[in-house]
């Protein structure tokens, strides 16, 4: 049995982020009766495994508790976890579709910026490159 410190250290994370997973009950340690520390056993360890790496996945600690409750019924996370990641993949391509986008358009403006001499700002405009750039996609 582990203590706060204990599994933390051991996972190489905060102690507070462990005691925030314990709050949402993600992990369910025992309560030592002598001294009221919390007590970590082998199965939090596995779950807090199991969490930080579906972190690293992309989950969100909502998904993880959805995915732990459904685990402890005795059921199969796994279709839920496919059709989590199925909606996080789509929503990723469409950020990188649109952060390639803005890429490409930094990538041009800044070509365009070394043929263009600097500015002094006057009350109209701040800088007339920016002003002259095509915003029509933002």
């Amino acid at each position: 049995m582990m203590t706060v410190i204990d599994i933390a250290r051991r996972f190489n994370v905060s102690a507070d982020a462990i005691r925030h997973y314990t709050k949402l009950g993600l992990l369910t340690p025992m309560k030592d009766l002598t001294n009221g520390y919390r007590r970590y056993s082998s199965e939090d360890e596995s779950r807090l495994r199991f969490l930080l790496s579906a972190k690293k996945l992309g989950f969100s600690l909502k998904d993880i508790r959805q995915i732990l409750l459904l685990a402890e019924t005795g059921n199969t996370p796994c279709p839920l976890i496919r059709s989590l990641m199925d909606q996080r993949l789509e929503t990723l391509g469409q950020k990188l579709r649109e952060a390639q986008v803005l890429y490409n358009r930094m990538e041009s403006a800044v070509k365009d910026l070394i043929e263009h001499p600097d500015q002094v700002p006057t009350r109209n405009s701040i800088c007339d490159f920016i002003k002259n750039e095509d915003n029509s996609n933002a």
